[in-house]
């Protein structure tokens, strides 16, 4: 199955018409969205905008390819706004992408699950962010229920919610050997969470280089499924020179990337050996 990645777009109109051609050019099965899909702290209509015109764009790549338009996959991403998940859903209900959140979509031999939160970071906007294994906050990181939160939800939720219970929902006792997951976060303490944050102190404490999910790791390690495709940390390719890792038998691949291109991941589920990534 023949699949495209990319990630943390950030409403970017030129790496979004690169993609497109790439679609075009290439007819894929699946396409990937890892979220961070919105302009840069969009608010109020301006969001909202931006999915309808992508919309609009996808609809026309729609008809001029059909039947070979693929099934497009997305999640939002902790700076997306989550007032703006009922706009995507409404695409979803045109049949432009399936919104993938929590949820296991099966599209051939594979079962692709998608899930968008990250651990508690510096920034405000909390609508994606959880506590990752328990309610430990990191230095200099703010607390799921001190921030801003877009959307409606329930207190309990950022609280006491977690990663950790999230994915144990989220799986249960799924059989995950051909499974794909599409996730925002990448596991903790790989090449593909490795952040800017070297020397740098909160309170005289020094701040963890990685920052990524422990309990996404810990599902990795456990459950071993076929593939997982991140975003989130930028730069992480470009610090360590390394955009995919290995954890057993499962293939990691990071999408994020920290210059002006579109990085694109291209990948085939029966040869993940040959995936490679290019910047457009």
């Amino acid at each position: 199955m023949r699949c495209l990645f990319a990630t943390d777009l950030h409403g970017i109109v030129g790496r979004y018409r690169k993609l497109l051609v790439a679609i075009r050019d290439e007819r894929p099965r699946v396409v990937l969205l890892g979220g961070d899909l919105l302009p840069h702290r969009a608010h109020g209509p301006d969001g909202e905008d931006f999915i309808r015109s992508l919309g609009i764009e996808l609809g026309l790549l729609r008809r001029e390819l059909t039947p070979s338009y693929p099934r497009v996959l997305l999640i939002l991403g902790n700076d997306d706004a989550g007032a703006y998940e009922s706009t995507v859903i409404a695409g979803q209900e045109q049949g432009l992408w399936e919104y993938v959140h929590m949820r296991r979509n099966e599209i051939d031999d594979h079962d692709f699950y998608g899930y968008a939160c990250v651990p508690p970071t510096p920034f405000t906007l909390k609508d994606w962010e959880r506590y990752d294994v328990s309610r430990f906050v990191d230095p200099g990181c703010v607390s799921p229920e001190d921030g801003f939160l877009s959307a409606p939800l329930d207190p309990d939720v950022p609280r006491n919610g977690t990663i950790a219970a999230d994915l144990a929902r989220l799986v249960g006792d799924d059989d995950l050997t051909q499974a794909v997951f599409l996730f925002h976060c990448p596991p903790y303490g790989t090449c593909l969470d490795r952040a800017a944050l070297d020397g740098k102190l909160v309170d005289h404490v020094p701040v963890d280089v990685h920052v990524g999910s422990i309990a996404i790791r810990r599902l990795i390690d456990e459950r071993q499924p076929l593939l997982t495709l991140h975003g989130h940390v930028h730069e992480s390719t470009r610090l360590t020179s390394a955009w995919r890792d290995r954890i057993g038998r499962t293939h990691c691949f990071q999408g994020a990337h920290d210059g002006p291109e579109l990085a694109l991941v291209h990948f085939d589920t029966d040869r993940l050996e040959d995936a490679r990534r290019e910047l457009l």
